[in-house]
Formats: C-alpha cells, sequence, structure tokens
C-alpha cells in the first residue's frame, strides 16, 4: 500500500498574491480548514497584504482548492505554478499568520502601498531579448538580478546574472548598493523562484531612484513553464523535499 501511494504522481503548486486580507487570522482559519479537507500538505502564509502559498497533494482535491482560493474577494488574477513529482515533498501542513508575506521591512515596497505592481517583463520577452545578445527592444542592456540568498544561487541562475552576497532577503538593500552605479544605464530584471522577492524587490528599488527596473513575472518557476532554461544555468532551488527543480520542472529529489 505504502509502494503504491508513493507511486502516485502528485501535483504541486506554489502561488502568491497581494492583497488587502482584514482579518488574516480568520482567513487563515479558513484556508486550514479547506486544505486539511482535500488532505494538502504544505505551507499557507497569510498577512495583512495577501498570502503565499506551496501545496501539495492529489491533483483534483488541490485543483479544487486552488479555483475556491480564486473565487474569494480580492483573490481575482490569481497566478499559480503547477509541478508534479512522485509524492508530497512535504511532511504536513503549516498554516500562518505573519506581518508579511515574505519578510523585507520596507513597508512601501508592496503594491498596497504604490496601488500598482512594479512594471515586469514576462517570460518569452525575457527570453527573446537573452536571444538577441542580451539587449532589450531598445537595445539597452540587459542586467539580470537574482534576489535570492547565496545557498539557493549554488544550484543554479541565469548566465551572467548579478548574484549578491546575501542570506536573508532584508539584507539585499545594502548589498546591492555598491552595484547601482553600474545599473544606471542597464534595463535591470529582477528574478526569484515564484515572484515574490523580485516584486518587492523592484517596487523598492523603483521607489529609491532606480527607474530601469523591471521584475520578472512569475519568477524563475514561471519562465520554467512558460519558456524552459534558456539562458539559465542548473536548477532552481526550492524549500521543500525536492530540493530543486530543473528546466522541465522535474525534481532533484523525488
Amino acid at each position: 500500500m505504502e509502494a503504491a501511494a508513493y507511486n502516485r504522481r502528485m501535483l504541486n503548486v506554489a502561488a502568491y498574491h497581494f492583497f488587502a486580507v482584514d482579518d488574516p487570522a480568520e482567513l487563515a482559519r479558513a484556508l486550514r480548514e479547506a486544505a486539511t479537507a482535500a488532505d494538502l500538505k504544505g505551507s499557507i502564509l497569510v498577512a495583512p497584504e495577501g498570502l503565499n502559498l506551496f501545496l501539495a497533494g492529489e491533483d483534483a482535491p488541490l485543483r479544487g482548492f486552488m479555483e475556491m482560493l480564486a473565487g474569494l474577494p480580492g483573490v481575482e488574477g490569481l497566478q499559480a505554478k503547477y509541478s508534479h513529482s512522485s509524492r508530497a515533498p512535504f511532511g504536513r501542513l503549516r498554516v500562518k499568520v505573519k506581518p508579511e508575506i515574505i519578510s523585507f521591512r520596507r513597508p512601501q515596497a508592496t503594491p498596497l502601498a504604490t496601488g500598482e505592481r512594479a512594471p515586469a517583463v514576462d517570460p518569452p520577452t525575457l527570453a527573446r531579448w537573452l536571444g538577441q545578445g542580451g539587449r532589450d527592444d531598445h537595445g539597452r542592456p540587459v542586467v539580470l538580478l537574482d534576489t535570492r540568498n547565496a545557498q539557493e544561487v549554488e544550484y543554479g541562475t541565469f548566465a551572467g546574472a548579478l548574484t549578491l552576497p546575501i542570506t536573508r532577503f532584508t539584507e539585499l538593500p545594502a548589498a546591492l548598493e555598491p552595484h547601482r552605479e553600474a545599473l544606471r544605464d542597464a534595463t535591470v530584471v529582477s528574478f526569484c523562484t515564484g515572484g515574490i522577492r523580485c516584486e518587492k524587490a523592484a517596487l523598492w528599488m523603483r521607489q529609491d531612484g532606480m527607474d530601469n527596473v523591471l521584475q520578472l513575472d512569475g519568477g524563475i518557476l514561471g519562465y520554467f513553464e512558460q519558456v524552459g532554461g534558456l539562458g539559465y544555468e542548473g536548477r532552481c532551488f526550492v524549500f521543500d523535499e525536492r530540493v530543486a527543480l530543473d528546466p522541465a520542472l522535474r525534481p532533484l529529489a523525488d
């Protein structure tokens, strides 16, 4: 029975969404109840600025949960990245209420404060820019800025990307400071695993005078899903038992 369960293909989802949450504790309670009923494993973070989740489960119950979630007020337009594994890469379900869906400690670095998202580049456009020698449609050089930490970068990143020696996302502003002048005449594309960090980083950088910054819409996982591995070297680290995914979204450990 255990072997049969292990060999079933599990569906995994990563998603986040910025929206005003009036009662994070109540939303967390409702999502815990729904996820438990669907026998899902993984994590759900709820904050006043929105939610962030990584979940795994059987195909139909997980998709049903995501359809329910996308139907909630404020969550319209939720974008999710899906992949498969032979077993759930999480041991249990964790639902937490946090001050932020990813800690950055820059209160204005959220679409809720600015009223809009940071400008974004979609994966097919970025792939085209990389294919035409790393220049955008105006001929400006494209610099890819990795907003992840050093441990994640070790598993893989875009070729030639600017990586920073950070262990926490909150360290990014100080680590970026020595590079600001060199980035002045480039089109900077911030990226991360699924989009949260590069979105917050892009908003903060634009607020701090760097109006030449875009975010990679959907992050690395969105890029893999839509484009594959063009311009990317290695794998993308994920925070679960799969360890890292290759451009075909196949896990390193399964």
